[in-house]
């Protein structure tokens, strides 16, 4: 048995095993900042293809299990749709789901999705915990030894497990049951898990008016005109994740109306279907579905859907251009993808997904003034839809078969008004591209336009901004005798990246030196822009030689006159090293960190003074105490211990613990050293700090570090 087929051994007794009605493996390339869906069981991949690849930091429980390295568990629709609002949308249906993280070594080498109908109790059991715990751990080790032998398992294309089937030992028996189902007096057929009808009895054909040979095979919504409402499969959808009976009824013309009753188990769906009375109401359309008279499908519209979600979440251009490449190949059946923006009048590719490099490199830069389909679409605004290559070649008499493709679409992208782009959608094989899937398309393009266009006016802003911090912050620590230092920036994980967050350090006079941190309030161009004049200000006034209550006394007295509505926080620390002391001040800055020499770690207890910029006459004490040599000093901002739902004396406590832990050759006073060993050891601690945030991808906060080590 190969590593695949040992991995989708585990994987299907684990989905088995804990009772799930439905589970998705996902696998996490090295060095990649995406999970890639490999496995589906209980479901189609077609239903799964929105999720076929998740970012890290997507919104999503699966990414959120991995990337927290936690059990994620959602007990009820309610709380689904609470904690992940997108989700509930795409999927409105009744489902506890389980996200769980494989790890091996240490190492995170992807995560399982798994669904429960709504009769699992809202709990898991500790026997489910420690399957889900010794299953996914069994994966992580799989994983490793696949990639350890040279042959890492990685699917190009999610695969579906095939269903469990009841034995059937004879085949007389087989004979048999299509025997008794075409004795029943209702119609009697049975769909996969992708929709498809795989039998038909006699009654069904003629209650369905067509015959069974023309059924099998197809999805029902696709080859019968009068259930082609998006209500039809949106009931199938619903029956194959919740597992749970359902039912509808559909009026086929002129005047016969059929009650259809659904079936699910692990295999597929079993459908009854039977004349209903002709008072029996029709089923409505949900208001989210697409109206009878635009039967383009509930799948369709529900990616749509998906996708309209996920692009109100992208920030920045990048954001949006991996978001359109992951999740319309696979979800709308297309093979390749190419996203150009318009810029200084010509087509620029800004994004493409299984289209070679080279290729695009010849259409990079193509002036909006040539005769192509994507610069046309993208001056007119008219979308153009190209079944086979010769529709293309008529259309355009230069166009050269470059692609091997059989189909295409060009999408104008445009937003209120101004040509943003175009893009173009790849397909293998000819395809017909009927009205309703013209007008999904042109849709999609709409989305995807004002996201990418919203998009790049916030990054214009965050460059502006981050131009603005860069240029406020020291570009690097001077070099002072007698102290080793070690400073982290982290930009906020989410926003515009960039803050208030600040920090300094100069040396004095005689053998001093000064360190100040501070944050001023908001995430913007303001408040990068007034963390410059806090820092300016520190500096001078520190300069000066005051003392540090005085530095923000002072410091505080010009803020309330600048009157900028934003309050900051600082502490300033002065630094003699001859006497090995330090004298610091604060203005409700969280409290420093201290590591004695002999590795005992306090949180000094300071006088909290008011935040800069409320009261001109607050005051600031000076306190001071003994730095020796070999001690470590650390001072850092909020966004280092605050963690929603976390308690903050908890989290410094963790910090301080953190601080005073130290690798055992590092025991024998390597903070007392002059020299590459002792710098080594600070950008070490330094890095073993800010790990734990840096695992974080959406931190709503910055965060910034200074250590300070006093040497001999």
């Amino acid at each position: 048995m190969g590593d695949a087929e040992r991995l989708d051994d585990v994987f299907g007794r684990l989905v088995q095993e804990v009772g799930a009605s439905v589970g998705l493996l996902y696998l996490l390339p090295p060095e990649e900042r995406a999970l890639r869906l490999s496995l589906v069981s209980g479901v189609s991949a077609r239903l799964a293809a929105p999720w076929a690849r998740v970012a890290l930091d997507a919104p999503v429980p699966v990414a959120d299990a991995v990337r927290e390295r936690r059990l994620v568990w959602l007990g009820s629709r309610e709380e689904v749709a609470r904690r992940y609002p997108p989700l509930q949308l795409v999927l409105p249906y009744d489902f506890m789901l389980a996200g769980v993280p494989i790890t091996d070594d240490g190492t995170v080498r992807g995560g399982v999705v798994l669904l429960w109908p709504l009769w699992h109790p809202p709990q898991l059991s500790a026997d489910e915990r420690d399957l889900m715990d010794a299953g996914c751990r069994h994966l992580g080790r799989l994983l490793r030894q696949a990639d350890a032998g040279g042959h890492p398992v990685m699917a190009d294309e999610p695969r579906a497990l095939s269903p469990p089937r009841l034995p059937v030992e004879e085949r007389v028996d087989a004979a048999a049951a299509v025997e008794f189902t075409e004795r029943l007096p209702m119609g009697c057929c049975a769909l996969d898990l992708d929709g498809r009808i795989t039998f038909a009895n006699t009654a069904a054909a003629d209650l369905l008016g067509t015959g069974a040979a023309s059924l099998l095979g197809a999805r029902p919504w696709e080859v019968l005109l009068w259930l082609r409402d998006p209500a039809f499969e949106d009931r199938y959808r619903a029956a194959v994740i919740g597992r749970r009976p359902t039912a509808f009824t559909a009026l086929r013309p002129p005047d016969t109306r059929l009650s259809f009753q659904l079936y699910p188990d692990a295999s597929g769906i079993s459908v009854h279907i039977t004349p209903a009375p002709a008072d029996q109401p029709l089923t409505a359309v949900p208001e989210m579905l697409p109206t009878p008279g635009d039967p383009a499908g509930a799948t369709a519209h529900y990616h749509l859907t998906h996708l309209a979600a996920a692009l109100a979440e992208a920030v920045g251009a990048r954001d949006v251009v991996e978001l359109v490449a992951d999740q319309i190949v696979p979800a709308f059946g297309a093979q390749a993808l190419a996203l150009m923006t318009a810029e200084e009048g010509r087509l620029h590719i800004v994004g493409h997904r299984n289209y070679p490099a080279d290729l695009l490199a010849r259409f990079d830069a193509e002036p909006l003034t040539s005769d192509t389909p994507a610069a046309r679409v993208a001056t007119t605004g008219h979308p153009s839809f190209f079944g086979t290559f010769a529709d293309l070649e008529r259309a355009y008499p230069p166009a050269v078969h470059q692609d091997d493709m059989g189909a295409w679409a060009f999408l104008p992208l445009i937003a209120s008004g101004h040509i943003v782009g175009s893009m173009v959608l790849a397909y293998d094989r000819p395809r017909a591209f009927p009205t309703a899937e013209r007008a999904i398309l042109t849709s999609l393009a709409g989305l995807i336009a004002q996201a990418l266009d919203r998009a790049r006016l916030y990054d214009a802003k965050d460059e502006l901004a981050r131009t603005l911090q860069a240029g406020l912050l020291p570009h690097a620590l001077p070099r002072i005798p007698g102290l080793d230092v070690a400073a982290r920036y982290l930009p906020a994980g989410r926003g515009m990246g960039i803050g208030g967050d600040f920090y300094d350090l100069f040396g004095g006079p005689a053998s001093t030196a000064v360190a100040a941190i501070g944050d001023v309030q908001g995430h913007n161009v303001t408040a990068a822009a007034l963390m410059g004049q806090v820092r300016t200000a520190v500096h001078a006034h520190a300069t000066a030689g005051a003392s540090p209550g005085n530095v923000l006394a002072r410091t505080n007295r010009l803020l309330t006159d600048l009157e900028p509505g934003l309050f900051t926080s600082c502490l300033c620390v002065h630094l003699d090293l001859v006497r090995h002391r330090a004298s610091l001040a604060t203005a409700g800055h969280p409290p420093p960190l201290l590591r004695h020499p002999d590795g005992r770690t306090e949180v000094l207890d300071l006088s909290p003074g008011l935040l800069l910029g409320i009261d001109p006459a607050a005051d600031y004490t000076t306190s001071g105490i003994e730095l020796p040599p070999g001690s470590v000093l650390a001072l850092y901002t909020d966004g280092l211990v605050e963690t929603p739902g976390v308690d903050i004396d908890e989290a410094t406590a963790d910090l301080a613990a953190l601080l005073a832990w130290v690798p055992e050759d590092a025991a024998d006073g390597v903070f007392r050293n002059a020299g590459s060993a002792s710098n080594s050891a600070m950008e070490s601690l330094a890095d073993l700090l800010v790990q734990p945030a840096g695992h974080i991808a959406s931190r709503p906060d910055d965060i910034a570090l200074l250590l300070l080590n006093p040497l001999d």
